[in-house]
Order: C-alpha cells, then structure tokens, then sequence
C-alpha cells in the first residue's frame, strides 16, 4: 500500500520561491572589487535571476545545457546559483584557483555551452580561452572599462531581457542541477554532477539544529569561495532559509572578513583552516580591535582543523569553532561535529579532543571504514577506509566510464580518507590514503601530527609527509612555518612532541620555510613538499 501524499518534486525553484515570498526584503550584502558595499534583497535577486534565465534562453541554452561561472563570491553569482537550474540548465562553477591547463580540461569535458565571467578574471580566462569553445561568453563588468569584442555585457544582457522569457523548471527532481569539478590532486579533475533533490535534501540538513542551524535570523558571510563546492551548499541553504547573506567578494584577507564580520554583524561565517589560522593571528596580535560578539558559529572544513586553533578562539576571544567533513563527491556535508549531551558532561580538555574530530555523520549519511580485513570496528583505534553513502552522495563521475575504483559494488563510495569511528559513532580523520606514512609495518597520520605541531606557541603552519627510509620504508618529515617575531630548534620541537605520541611517530627531520605550498582550495599540497625535499632520506 502507497502512502497518499503529493508528489511533490524537490526542485531548486522551490528554494527561490520561498526566499522570494517570506523573505523578500531581506538583504543580500557585498564587497565589491573597489571595496565599496552593495546591498540588494531576495525580491530584488529573484526578478534579476528571471531576467537572467530569459536572457540565456535567448542565447540558445536549453534544458540540460551547462553554464560555467568564473567569478568570486557576490550577489551576482548568486543570481546565477538559481536562474541556470531554475530554467533547467546545469549550474557548472569553474574553481579560479586552477591552472590554465586543467580548467581548460574541465571547460571542454563538461562541454560548457556559455561562460559567466567577472571582468577582473578576464586575465585568467585569456590564458586557456583559445583552447575552450563555448558559443558565448558574458562579462560580468567591474566599472566603465570596456569589455573586449565580441563578448556581452552581463547587467546589459539583464537590462534587455524580460520575465516573459522565464518558464521555471518544473520536472523529475533527479534531473541535474549543478556541476562541480574535482581539484585533480590524482589524474585528470573528475565532474560531480548534483540533482535538484540531492540540493534540496542538503540544504535542509544543512538547517537542522545538530548540523549548522542556519535560520531566518542569521547574518552569513561565506569565506568558503562559491566555485568551491558550491560554497558548502550556503547559497542554497541561506535562500531557504531567508537569512541575511554577506558575499566578500575578492577581498579574502584577514583585515577585510574581520571589518566586515563587525560591520555586518555576522552570525555565522565558513572556511578553511587556513583562513581561520590568518584571523587568529590577527586577533591575537591586537586584541580587543574587534567587536566579534554577534558570531555564533566559524565552520570550518576542507581540511582538519588544529586542536590548538579550536582552543586559541574559544580561550582567547570566546569564538566557537565548528569542525565539519565532507568533499566534492558528498555535496559536501558528510559530517558534523557538535557536542552530544553525554560529551559535553566530560572535562574541558576532552571537549577539545573530541571537538578536534570530524564528528558523526549527519542524518541521512551513513558511514563505514574498511581495511585489508574487511569492514572495521568501530573501536576508535581500527583505521580503515571511510566510505559512505547517502541522497547527496555521488554515485559515479560525470562522463568518465572508468571511475577509478571509487565506487563499490554494493553501492558506498570510497573517499580516499584513512579515518577511525569511536563506539560512540564520532569519526576522526587520520589521514588521506595518498598521505598517511606507513613506517615498517605501522601507520603515521600526518594529520595528528601536524594539529600536534601546530600546537607550539612558536608554530604558525605545520605540513607533515613521508620521506623514504631504507629501514622502515617511510619516515615523517615535517615542514614548519614560524609565527612572526618567534624561534624554535628542531630539538625543541620533538621534546614538545615526545609527551603527545609513541617514540616511532617523531618526525625524522624538520625543514623551516617561509611558506608551505597549498592546493587550490587551500589544503597543503604534500606531492609538493615531496618533491621539493625529495633528497631527503631517514
């Protein structure tokens, strides 16, 4: 016997209508590249999105025809984020932080059919432009400068077009709606193609209270840039849920997200470590210069974040950290890690330990790790693969028949992440398969060791990988980058470490640099380091 519901799609028109309806006066806020502040509302992005589906339409984009953006995060790109799936179209964001060589790759294997791009990114796209052939390219213009021949004004092309153009998709919610590419750290960058209902689903998660409890009443400024995993689903998330939305634009340093945090009075903010260690620099260098009390909640995700960051904010300046996990493949929530009641009980110190993990699974994820023997315990000590399955999981790559041995027979998908789960469900990401360092017999995790490092007064930025042993096949080397103004000896840093780990994880040698190599999405780029110190031997 069936259920008598509706059947009623899950769509991303839905997300907007919403937005739209309840929430039209509240505001979309953005830096502009000359640092000036733009304010519009949802009523104000809806009408222009329509505007800008009609004027593709026009252009001769069709249902399921892709549409690439090379911009930075602002309320224009949002217009985007809707008007291409809501005409049914497939939103594709191309990662800026890419070479030439790959987004050329990814422009041709996803088969753009036209090209968004900021006018200040037109240099970029000057360097792999010959090798793409998109029907149109829209510009979108920064001041009076012209625009090169032959492309099209993007505010000219909205000015023109009208909602009389504007039929909004109405079809099965498992028709693709966005396109996200692989960064390529292993072989050619893969596409992650995401459905309405796999949106929908995660911007609902992404509301629940034990996830982000993103609300009407919230201020959101996304560091996370929106050609990265959609921004971690926060465009589509925040329109559902009517909140305020601050975009930073270009302007990703320090100074300028802290300006803007207590200007706008944002709530909830999200990014990578990387950022997050920036600002704790500058806070700690000048405190009491920012007022941040409205900020509820900092995600961050991408990598792991230290323990000693996580500790730094909240000691220091009473700033919650939320650590999450996910990837491309995964929308990207897999995983979240708020305190269950039962932890938040214990001691401080654990509170930290445990706030330092990835955190359970969200509702609707299920997750198992696996090893040489088959499936793990969940024992808080057996390693293994993560793999997980759920409704924003990918299931296969986007038009490549050979999908690397990613996906299972019985139907989870393989992270490439080396991850051990506690009794209690919380996961703890040891490392990436690629980079856990396996010294005769027995697995190192990069990761640990590099939180551990990171915890040094003297230490800013700390990257572990292995160099090759003759005895033991593998060995830890680990890069350091020293705060400002601070020393340290490489004596010093393995009497720091001897207490936190057994005697065989110290890291055979230490290399003091000005600067540690990053993906494009800010991740420390270990093939990298390996090749830079590749004469090194334990």
């Amino acid at each position: 016997m069936k259920g008598l519901m509706m059947d009623f799609a899950l769509t991303v028109p839905v997300l907007l209508r919403r937005a739209e309806t309840l929430f039209g006066n509240k505001e979309i806020v953005t830096r502009l590249p000359d640092k000036s502040i733009h304010r519009c509302n949802y009523r104000e992005m809806a009408a222009r999105s329509r505007r800008l589906s009609s004027a593709l339409h026009k252009l001769g984009v069709s249902s399921g025809d892709r549409v690439a953006t090379l911009c930075w995060n602002h309320y224009q790109h949002l217009e985007m984020y809707f008007a291409i799936p809501c005409m049914g179209a497939v939103l594709h964001t191309l990662n800026l932080r890419l070479s030439p060589e790959d987004l050329a790759y990814i422009v041709n294997h996803a088969n753009d059919k036209v090209i968004i791009v900021d006018q200040v990114l037109l240099p970029l796209l000057d360097k792999f432009k010959e090798r793409i052939k998109p029907e149109q390219i829209i510009v979108v213009p920064n001041g009076t400068t012209p625009l090169p021949q032959g492309m099209l004004n993007y505010e000219a092309l909205l000015a023109e077009a009208g909602p009389s153009g504007f039929t909004p998709f109405e079809g099965d919610e498992n028709t693709a709606a966005a396109m996200c590419y692989t960064s390529g750290t292993t072989g050619q960058p893969k596409g992650v193609l995401y459905s309405h209902r796999s949106i929908v689903l995660h911007s609902m998660l992404s509301s629940f209270s034990d996830a982000l409890a993103i609300s009407e009443a919230d201020i959101v400024l996304p560091v996370v840039p929106m050609f990265h995993v959609n921004a971690w689903g926060l465009p589509f998330t925040c329109t559902m849920a009517g909140c305020t939305l601050v975009f930073p634009g270009p302007h990703l340093d320090p100074p300028s997200l802290l300006e803007l945090y207590e200007k706008e009075q944002v709530t909830v903010s999200a990014g990578v470590p990387t950022i997050w260690l920036g600002i704790l620099g500058i806070l700690d260098a000048n405190p009491g210069k920012y007022n941040l009390k409205s900020i509820r909640c900092m995600l961050v995700g991408g990598s792991a974040a230290p323990r000693s960051m996580i500790a730094g904010f909240q000691e220091r300046h009473g700033l919650r950290i939320l650590h999450a996990w996910g990837m491309t493949e995964t929308s990207p929530l897999g995983s979240v890690c708020g305190l269950t009641s039962e932890i938040r009980k214990k001691a401080t110190d654990l509170q930290y330990d445990y706030r330092a993990k990835q955190g359970l699974a969200a509702p609707f994820v299920e997750m198992r790790i696996r090893n040489e023997e088959g499936i793990a315990p969940w024992d808080g000590k057996t390693m293994g693969e993560l793999e997980v399955r759920g409704p924003w999981i990918a299931k296969a790559y986007y038009n490549t028949p050979d999908d690397d041995g990613k996906f299972t027979k019985d139907g989870w998908f393989r992270t490439g992440d080396i991850a051990s789960i506690e009794s209690n469900g919380y996961i703890e990401i040891k490392d990436r398969s690629k980079d856990v360092i396996k010294s005769g017999g027995e697995w190192i995790s990069s990761v640990q060791l590099e939180g551990m490092l990171m915890g040094h007064p003297s230490v800013a930025e700390a990257a572990v990988f292995a160099i090759p042993s003759e005895k033991w096949m593998e060995r830890p080397m680990a890069a350091i980058v020293l705060k400002e103004g601070k020393a340290v000896t490489k004596e010093e840093l393995t009497r720091f470490l001897e207490p936190l780990v057994a005697r065989f994880w110290l890291p055979d040698a230490y290399e003091f640099v000005k600067e540690i190599p990053k993906t494009s999405v800010g991740k420390f780029k270990k093939s990298a380091l390996r090749e830079m110190f590749k004469e090194y031997k334990a």
